[in-house]
């Protein structure tokens, strides 16, 4: 999930969850309240009709008190003078936010001391304002629900009871139910707060962590771990793209492993096969001082033998150029356009008079139309010719040698095939011959040594040409490199 609708959701989660849970959690105490109010209260109907009316429920609180108390004026009055009575009922009444004034005639005989404002507004004898103990408002300082006896006392004076009730006061169970109702939003805010945590941490901290890990990893150099990757948020893409970084940092090592190993293999073969010629220049040069070579065939053949030596040497140093350019990129081509039967009756008369000289006999067949171009640099296709010819050579092993060369024309391209009948290679080293340092004998001697990256250096030129070179080979019978070049053709308009 992105980030973006991430953050979404999660607003939408804090302001309409929030809200939702909470009027859930106010409706059901609600009537789990309002039914325990009126069966407190002995109310009847709906309870909320009572607590909309603030009045209507603080009267009816002291409902049942002002009928017992209607009673009592009405058939035993001279109880209204007991103190110990008026103490017991303004007790009951206190527990309901009430009290209890008891006024003779003028004079206020029980309770004038409670609330001064409220003595003062007392209406007069006679003047019960609400039928059914209502009550009245009183407005002031101390709003109060005042509800009025009026009755008259054994030796005929005026008596009236005063019922106060203020309406500053709660009922017991909406105070109840008001506390129950911000525990449980306080509650369901903790509980979104909580759900939404877990699951910003899940989606966004936990990467994190692991992308921590994961510097922490390459910072200490090991890049031999996984960073796993679940999801399709932005930081989800952040993990792939760290980890395809890690893969490529780990490449790039390997890589770099891989070179220096081949750099030491290069300079062991090199400095090896340098060696063996330079050994023998020397050889000869001090056989030409010490007068060993006293007659003149003999300084002519160790002359010979010298000059044949440091062209070995030239050709390895050669390689080794090639090799470093090679392996920059920076091979330089000069490109032209080779009539191709020309091209390889040259090249052929040139290896003939070497391999003549070495008894091994070549044979040339061009099956390609005298017209025929391709586009190649004439001195790295030379190069590709001598590297496989002298590889071949190297691996003859007969007395009686022999290569052949045939150019063919197939199709869009012409294929040229150098066939020996030497050694052969195996199966098994077949598919490896064109990598660099590869060797199909673990043996090194004078004869067979080399730097390794002859046939390497073929195929790279070959490619660079736009071709492609592989191998046939039987193990006793011989070996046949095939490669192909594409035809030069003019575009018409």
């Amino acid at each position: 999930m992105k980030l973006r609708t991430r953050l979404i959701i999660s607003f939408c989660i804090i302001i309409f969850v929030p809200v939702v849970l909470a009027g859930a959690a106010m409706w059901g105490f609600g009537q789990f309240q309002m039914r325990t109010i009126r069966q407190a209260y002995n109310m009847d109907g709906n309870a909320y009709d009572y607590l909309t009316n603030s009045i209507k429920v603080l009267s009816h609180f002291t409902k049942a008190d002002y009928e017992a108390l209607q009673k009592v004026a009405k058939e035993e009055p001279e109880k209204l003078e007991n103190q110990d009575y008026l103490d017991e009922v303004n007790r009951e009444l206190a527990e309901k936010y009430s009290y209890l004034i008891i006024r003779k005639g003028d004079n206020l005989i029980y309770g004038a001391d409670v609330n001064t404002d409220v003595s003062k507004k007392l209406p007069e004898y006679a003047k019960e304002s609400a039928e059914g103990g209502a009550g009245v408002y009183v407005e002031g300082e101390d709003q109060v629900i005042l509800k009025q006896i009026d009755f008259t006392y054994p030796d005929n004076s005026e008596g009236t009871i005063f019922i106060v009730t203020s309406m500053k006061q709660l009922v017991p169970e909406v105070k109840k139910m008001m506390i129950d109702i911000a525990i449980s939003v306080v509650l369901i805010l903790i509980f979104t707060a909580g759900m939404l945590t877990i699951w910003i941490y899940r989606g966004i901290i936990n990467p994190i962590h692991k992308l921590q890990g994961a510097a922490q990893n390459i910072k200490a150099g090991n890049l031999d771990f996984t960073l796993e990757v679940d999801g399709k948020d932005e930081i989800s893409e952040l993990c792939q793209n760290f980890e395809e970084m890690r893969l490529r940092l780990k490449e790039s090592a390997e890589e770099k492993i891989a070179s220096e190993k081949e750099n030491k293999v290069l300079i062991s073969n090199i400095s090896h096969d340098l060696k063996t010629p330079i050994t023998a220049i020397k050889g000869y040069v001090e056989g030409i001082m010490d007068g060993v070579a006293d007659t003149p065939e003999k300084q002519d053949k160790y002359i010979r033998t010298i000059y044949n030596k440091a062209n070995e040497m030239d050709t390895l140093i050669n390689e080794l150029t090639l090799y470093s350019k090679i392996d920059a990129n920076r091979i330089p081509y000069n490109f032209k356009r080779i009539n191709v039967a020309d091209y390889f009756n040259d090249c052929a008369e040139e290896v003939g008079i070497e391999l003549e000289a070495k008894n091994i006999k070549l044979t040339y067949i061009n099956y390609v139309d005298a017209d025929i171009q391709i586009i190649a640099d004439p001195e790295q296709l030379r190069r590709v010719i001598n590297n496989i010819i002298s590889n071949s050579v190297k691996y003859l092993g007969k007395e009686q040698g022999f290569i052949n060369i045939r150019v063919r024309d197939v199709g869009d391209f012409i294929q040229v095939e150098i066939e020996d009948n030497g050694k052969g290679i195996a199966a098994k080293d077949l598919p490896y011959i064109f990598d660099r340092f590869y060797r199909t004998d673990a043996s090194r001697n004078s004869a067979t040594g080399g730097s390794g990256i002859g046939l390497s250096i073929v195929r790279k030129i070959i490619e660079d040409h736009g071709g492609k070179i592989w191998a046939n080979s039987k193990e006793g019978i011989g070996t046949i490199m095939y490669f192909v070049i594409r035809k030069y053709q003019e575009v018409i308009n």
